[in-house]
């Protein structure tokens, strides 16, 4: 599997406060970032997989809902996410 226990801590440690703590903005964005880029890998071998392809749309729109959450809520925490993922925007 792609996204096991040990990812999931190591994610949330990276970009969250603590690896416990999972609700955070930040490592939320990042988890659903490393998710999307699984899922675009995917695609590019199984360009007929249409319900993967609905669930990478899904989880974009998720990932920007958050972002946009984010840059109201903290312009700083915004900036410092979009530029340690290289996301664009």
């Amino acid at each position: 599997m792609y996204l096991t226990k040990e990812i999931k801590a190591e994610i949330f440690k990276k970009h969250g406060k603590t690896a416990t703590n999972t609700g955070s903005a930040e490592g939320q964005i990042a988890l659903f970032t490393h998710r999307i880029n699984h899922l675009t890998g995917h695609l590019k071998k199984n360009r007929k997989d249409f319900n993967t392809e609905r669930s990478l749309v899904k989880l974009v729109g998720k990932r920007r809902s958050l972002l946009d959450y984010l840059m109201k809520k903290d312009i700083l925490r915004y900036r410092a996410i979009i530029k340690e993922l290289g996301l664009r925007k």
